[in-house]
């Protein structure tokens, strides 16, 4: 198949190239610029140059295209917001190209969009459509897809690491070296999951290959691995103090990360390993910080 991979030169994006490659698939992949269209090449894919923003340009390599996976997204957490949105106009784009035909449609979204409120960990067979987090623009788009009978599934991430980039993670440690201090909500027991990156592409490609339309996945290795832990591995790599925060100190410490780094928002993917017989084999998160190159991200 012929398939239209945005995020192609992405954290995750680079890495599921080579997985449907493998079995066959050509690849259209989404750059924004000439050094990723050199590297899409360099891996064996045919570049298609576009931005977030271009969506005709999104929609002519949807046209051109057997089935399309979308994983790009603006990376910006301090316009969180706006930028869920911009990826609820990419899907609804994405899917007025592919309405009518039984072409399908992975589309990316956050495993919190699959917790029920009631304390138990968020998994595959729930949607919740007030979730206050903004990334539920993005099923709520695929849901009006789906209605409309696109052949449209989910792929909902948790925090996706290694020893570079941890999702949200990633900013934590930045305003960690800004504060000089690692902190932590009160006993810092809420929960985040994760799982390794190469374990998450492995999952796209099976989720293209096998999925169904509707179905929602958790690309989940580690149900919940608490802030105080990570809080003291980061801590520790950096050299800093890991603290506890009280509640009325949150906003003037994490700013716009206030809400994030108190969330509780363990989740499940038992439905998905047994739907798709994935099976984690990567690092976890703690032993990726732990292997981290601080010094490199200290400037020392």
């Amino acid at each position: 198949m012929r398939v239209f991979l945005t995020g192609a030169t992405g954290f995750i994006g680079s890495r599921i190239v080579p997985e449907l490659l493998a079995v066959g698939h050509q690849v259209v992949g989404m750059t924004r610029s000439d050094v990723g269209a050199k590297s899409l090449v360099s891996a064996g894919a045919i570049p298609h140059h576009a931005t977030l923003e271009d969506l005709a340009s999104i929609m002519a390599g949807a046209a051109d295209a057997d089935a399309v996976i979308h994983t790009a997204f603006d990376h910006d957490f301090s316009n969180f917001a706006a930028n869920c949105e911009k990826d609820r106009r990419v899907i609804e784009a994405l899917g007025s190209v592919l309405k009518g035909s039984d072409r399908p449609l992975l589309i990316t979204s956050g495993t919190g969009m699959g917790d029920a409120g009631d304390g138990r960990p968020a998994s595959e067979d729930v949607f919740n459509p007030h979730h206050p987090i903004p990334r539920i623009a993005s099923e709520l788009a695929a849901q009006e897809l789906l209605n409309d009978g696109v052949n449209i599934s989910v792929m909902r991430l948790p925090q996706v690491h290694d020893t570079v980039r941890q999702g949200l993670i990633t900013p934590y440690i930045q305003i960690s070296l800004q504060k000089g201090t690692v902190a932590y909500i009160g006993e810092g027991l809420n929960r985040w999951p994760a799982a390794h990156v190469l374990d998450v592409a492995k999952l796209y490609a099976l989720a293209f290959n096998q999925g169904e339309p509707g179905a929602r996945y958790h690309a989940v290795a580690e149900e919940g691995i608490t802030a105080r832990r990570i809080a003291e591995v980061i801590g520790a790599g950096l050299e800093l103090p890991a603290i506890s925060l009280q509640a009325e100190d949150v906003p003037d410490h994490f700013g716009w990360f206030s809400t994030l780094a108190g969330i509780d928002m363990p989740a499940s993917s038992a439905l998905t390993r047994t739907k798709l017989r994935w099976e984690p084999t990567g690092p976890d998160l703690i032993t990726d910080l732990k292997n981290m190159e601080y010094r490199s991200i200290q400037g020392r």
